[in-house]
């Protein structure tokens, strides 16, 4: 960056993370415990597990650990975002959308538009308590933390300034839709050459890189 230029996304990136995506500071405060809930979702929710589970029709166990891996993350950051889930599945019929629904959307065989979509229907059948299910987070989480290569997390606002900062059209919509998500997915390709070079592992990488770049103001 030289004297006088505007510092980049990339640049602030460097400055908190010299070391890149392997550094000890965004190793210990972004990618380490999303690595760990990912971990954690193929310990309790692979594919075979979760089958199981769903055959015993043991949908409340189902959902509470999906609840228990979502723990492991700092993705909902109020107790409002997180009452959206808890509260959302403690009931037996909830919980048995939620668990058939849930496996569907990461391990179901139709193109994943269909199954995105089926899902955001699932979420507007969930009972409302404190605040909605029908989020951007629960909806996203779980693929991501299933499949990181594949599927990203979308937090709306730091995603949104990512996306104006680089003029990028997000179609960003509040209510759940397969366009705003698959314009983020490009978004990811956008933001995946920006940091080519630092060679980011995955969609692990290219969220935090987000979070960094338009989250932190320091380094923690």
């Amino acid at each position: 960056m030289s004297i006088g230029s505007v510092e980049t996304p990339r640049d602030k990136f460097l400055r908190l993370c010299p070391g890149g995506f392997s550094d000890p500071l965004y190793l210990r405060y972004e990618r380490d415990y999303k690595w760990a809930a990912h971990e954690a979702w193929h310990e309790l929710l692979n594919e075979p597990e979760f089958d199981r589970l769903l055959t015993e029709e043991k949908y409340g166990e189902v959902c509470r650990r999906a609840v228990r891996i979502e723990g492991k993350t700092r993705f909902m950051l109020t107790r409002y975002e997180k009452a959206a889930l808890h509260d959302g599945v403690k009931e037996a019929k909830p919980a048995k959308l939620f668990a058939n629904g849930l496996y569907d959307l990461v391990y179901g065989e139709d193109d994943f538009e269909t199954r995105f979509q089926e899902f955001a229907k699932d979420l507007e059948h969930l009972p409302e308590r404190q605040t909605s299910p029908v989020k951007w987070t629960v909806l996203t989480m779980f693929p991501f933390l299933a499949h990181p290569t594949e599927h990203i997390f979308l937090k709306p606002q730091v995603t949104k300034s990512a996306a104006k900062r680089r003029h990028f059209w997000l179609n960003y919509r509040p209510e759940l839709n397969w366009t705003t998500y698959s314009c983020l997915l490009r978004f990811a390709e956008v933001l995946r050459k920006e940091v080519a070079d630092l060679e980011p592992r995955d969609m692990i990488d290219i969220q935090s890189y987000i979070w960094v770049t338009e989250f932190w103001k320091k380094t923690p």
